[in-house]
């Protein structure tokens, strides 16, 4: 799944994180070191100016040693991504599209055809100057077979790649199959960076794009280096580079963090014990991320009981979603009563079922599943899935259901257990537009529809959504699909987490949305 980075046998821990083994786990995860008195996590970043120049440094988990910089089939390296590229389109820290390579964008009266001005004076890393032609190249970098792209199989649908047309330098304009009011809301994935014309081949080691850094060296699996970009089109970040080490563990990570040998670990979602003892620090705290991810507990549709949607509504209405925000994030998070629109999104639906054990009761009765029992598994490989799990558990237990959590691997936990087991733990970062979300994770036959359900009246539904232009008659329709996976679906949403980033005391301008954070405004104090 594209949220999920896949650490390969054999990771790269380093160097400069290799000697904080001194401060063991159990002491991060005990807090016994002054843990127990510390204050409470910080609600955001730290706020001020930050100084001009420096290198900050980040841990990331391992990815893969097949991991590449080529966005268009990248499924880790989201830091360099940012840094190195921009988007036509982007998606804005209030939910709403803004422009980033493409100044403007408009419509033919059906949404059937797009017209993007594409931004003049944009120069990429090489020197070459941007056009219509490198928009138009990267449409069909992503539509090419070959390519294997997760993005594919959203824009394929809908784009012809021999259809495109340049009439200009500076107009890309995109004929769609069938009419699509929300368009433009697909080309904010990470999968759509812009990338040079003709520059398939290589993309994937020299990451040349339009960005704020320019590749300076990148290792798969291992450390990397970006260095400012002086002519980058919105100026010259703060920043002169960021260093990348790769480093396996999650208690090694936060122990570089506060030895003072790393400013910020990212893709890292901090357990709430080791969040206390990082904010307590004299080195380091804590970044807030509000709703940042969202948690789920996927029913394989195709394995019993779960191919009866009384059985998958039952285990819905048998939790207490505030029960388990409360559990496994301490409050740290938003329930989210199996919706897995982020209440931040302009097309949210806050209506939703209440947790009924005794409806859930009645409902296993007529299924002829009273007393049902389930395996849930789980792993370390993110903090918050087993006590999300235990919470379930522990609530869902109210109506007889029997929930026995069984821990797996870690480094194998999505190649053995996520969908392929009927019942598990996951996460997916927020920050996707609602049609992006529905058509990747729910629309029937995605490669990233974790439950395997389909339903024609649900991607009917989405049909006729993208295909309305009139925008409160849009969202209406995007409520009504809302409702259609709440009750008919096979995940089971029981909340959104703020994210807890270990970040440098040093660390300034820290704003993280979506994928990225602000590569521009981001800097350190006293560097």
């Amino acid at each position: 799944m594209p949220d999920i980075h896949h650490p390969g046998r054999r990771s790269v821990l380093a160097a400069a994180a290799a000697g904080s083994a001194s401060l063991g786990a159990s002491w991060l995860l005990t807090g016994c070191t002054g843990a127990s008195a510390a204050p409470a996590l910080p609600k955001g970043a730290k706020q001020g100016t930050p100084d001009r120049g420096g290198t900050l440094r980040i841990a990331r988990p391992p990815a893969s040693e097949a991991e590449t910089l080529d966005p268009a089939s990248a499924l880790s390296a989201y830091e360099y991504l940012g840094a190195l590229y921009n988007r036509l389109v982007r998606v804005g820290a209030n939910g709403d599209l803004t422009p980033d390579l493409a100044e403007s964008w408009e419509p033919d009266a059906e949404a059937r055809t797009w017209t993007f001005r594409i931004r003049k004076g944009v120069t990429f890393h090489d020197g070459h100057r941007l056009t219509s032609a490198d928009a138009a190249y990267t449409l069909r970098h992503i539509l090419d077979k070959e390519t294997a792209s997760p993005q594919a199989a959203v824009l394929a649908p809908l784009v012809d790649p021999k259809k495109l047309r340049t009439p200009d330098a500076h107009t890309l304009v995109v004929p769609l199959k069938t009419p699509n009011a929300e368009f433009p809301s697909l080309l904010t994935h990470y999968n759509c960076y812009v990338i040079p014309d003709g520059s398939a081949r290589g993309i994937g080691r020299t990451g040349i794009g339009t960005g704020p850094f320019a590749l300076e060296s990148f290792a798969p699996a291992g450390p990397g280096r970006i260095t400012a970009f002086e002519d980058h089109w919105a100026g010259r970040p703060v920043l002169d580079a960021i260093d990348f080490y790769s480093v396996a563990d999650m208690s090694a990570r936060s122990n570089a963090l506060l030895a003072g040998q790393v400013d910020l670990l990212s893709q890292t979602n901090l357990d709430f014990a080791t969040a206390r003892v990082v904010a307590a620090s004299d080195r380091a705290t804590i970044a807030r991320v509000e709703n940042a991810q969202w948690y789920v507990l996927p029913m394989l549709t195709t394995e019993k009981p779960f191919t009866d949607v009384r059985v998958r509504q039952a285990m819905k209405l048998a939790y207490d979603p505030e029960h388990v925000v409360k559990v496994a994030l301490q409050g740290a998070g938003t329930p989210g009563w199996d919706n897995p629109v982020p209440p931040s999104d302009p097309a949210h639906l806050a209506t939703h079922p209440e947790h009924d054990p005794e409806q859930a009761r009645h409902l296993l009765k007529k299924a002829g599943h009273e007393d049902l029992t389930v395996d849930l598994y789980t792993s370390s490989y993110d903090p918050v899935f087993t006590p999300m799990a235990l919470a379930y558990q522990d609530s869902a237990r109210r109506a007889g259901i029997r929930v026995r959590v069984k821990t797996a691997a870690a480094d194998s936990y999505y190649t053995q257990i996520w969908m392929k087991k009927p019942l598990m733990a996951t996460y997916w970062y927020t920050g996707r537009p609602v049609d992006q979300l529905f058509t990747q994770v729910f629309r029937s036959g995605s490669s990233y529809n974790e439950t395997a359900w389909s339903d024609k009246g649900f991607d009917a539904l989405l049909d006729r959504a993208r295909q309305e232009t009139d925008d409160t008659r849009r969202r209406e329709l995007y409520g009504e699909a809302q409702t259609f996976v709440v009750e008919k679906g096979g995940a089971m949403t029981p909340m959104f987490a703020d994210r807890l980033v270990g970040i440098s005391r040093k660390v300034r301008g820290y704003a993280e949305h979506g994928f990225e954070f602000d590569y521009l405004g981001i800097g350190l104090k006293g560097a």
